[in-house]
Parts: C-alpha cells; sequence; structure tokens
C-alpha cells in the first residue's frame, strides 16, 4: 500500500456560478465520508473530471449533473490548480484510498436562466442521483466558512479569483 503522501490527487473542476445579483450558488451535502461535521456541509458544485475529458467539459457535466442548470455565460477560470488534501482519518474511505486530496480546476460562470431550470431533487433530467438537500444564493466571501475545513484554503483561493464577479 502507497504512503499517504505518494498518493495522487484526484483531477476535478469546481464551479463558482453568480447570479444577475452577484451571488454564488451553494448546495448543502447530502454526505458523503469527506463531510466531518454538520456545520459545514455547504458547497459549490463540484466534480471529478472523466478519462479524455477536457476540465471545462467537466465542468458543465458536473453542474448539470448536480443543479440540471444549463444556462450559464464563462466568465473566467483559476490560472492553475487549487489542491488540498484530505484527512488521513477518512482517507481510506474516500474514493476508495486511491487519492490523497484533490486538484481542482475552478471556473466562474454566470446563471442567465430562470431559477426554475435549478432542480438538486431530479438533477440531470432525473438521471443523476441527488447531491444536494437544499441550495440558495450567497456571497462569495462567505463561502469559506461553510464548506469543510480542510477545504477552505481552496475556497479562500477561489474568493480571490472569482471576486471581480461578485457583488457583496
Amino acid at each position: 500500500m502507497k504512503k499517504f503522501e505518494d498518493l495522487p490527487y484526484r483531477p476535478c473542476v469546481g464551479l463558482a456560478v453568480f447570479n444577475a445579483q452577484g451571488k454564488v450558488f451553494v448546495g448543502r451535502r447530502l454526505g458523503g465520508p469527506e463531510h466531518v461535521d454538520n456545520e459545514h456541509e455547504w458547497q459549490m458544485p463540484q466534480g471529478g473530471i472523466d478519462d479524455g475529458e477536457a476540465p471545462y467539459e467537466a465542468a458543465l457535466r458536473e453542474l448539470y449533473e448536480e443543479t440540471s442548470i444549463r444556462s450559464i455565460r464563462r466568465l473566467g477560470e483559476t490560472e492553475g490548480w487549487l489542491k488540498y488534501d484530505i484527512p488521513r482519518d477518512i482517507a481510506g474511505e474516500a474514493w476508495k484510498g486511491k487519492y490523497r486530496g484533490q486538484k481542482q480546476k475552478w471556473y466562474a460562470l454566470r446563471f442567465t436562466g430562470h431559477e426554475n431550470e435549478i432542480n438538486i431533487t431530479t438533477p440531470g433530467g432525473g438521471g443523476h442521483k441527488p447531491e444536494f438537500a437544499e441550495w440558495r444564493w450567497d456571497t462569495l466571501a462567505n463561502t469559506p466558512d461553510l464548506i469543510v475545513p480542510f477545504k477552505r484554503g481552496v475556497y479562500e483561493d477561489v474568493v480571490r479569483a472569482f471576486g471581480e464577479f461578485s457583488r457583496e
């Protein structure tokens, strides 16, 4: 078995979806081994990149699979990959112990549709398992306080990268 430090990072994408008022979409997660407490259950949409898939294609797919959102306009992206390590005590549960954490490419998007397009109960046309119990629009600056602590540094980087699209 590989040492934790030798495990690779799982390639993923993250999405900061802003409405016309400059608020960002956040969803309260339904669960998973990486959600280590009940106080930090909120996050922006994110997910893995499939083999052979370009990061932006993965971002659009993940957004649809988690929220049913398709009406967007691309605003920006992070220059590089943002990384976090998962706590060692849950590393064996998350992603079957194959990764030490995630490296994420983040995209800022403007939601251009109507809120009735957003569907977290039967997302992706009903073809995907729900990941969020509820959702809301929030200020981008609040997101680091909503996320599990080990992802907080990534969210702070996202706030710095995409602050220009937010209206606090």
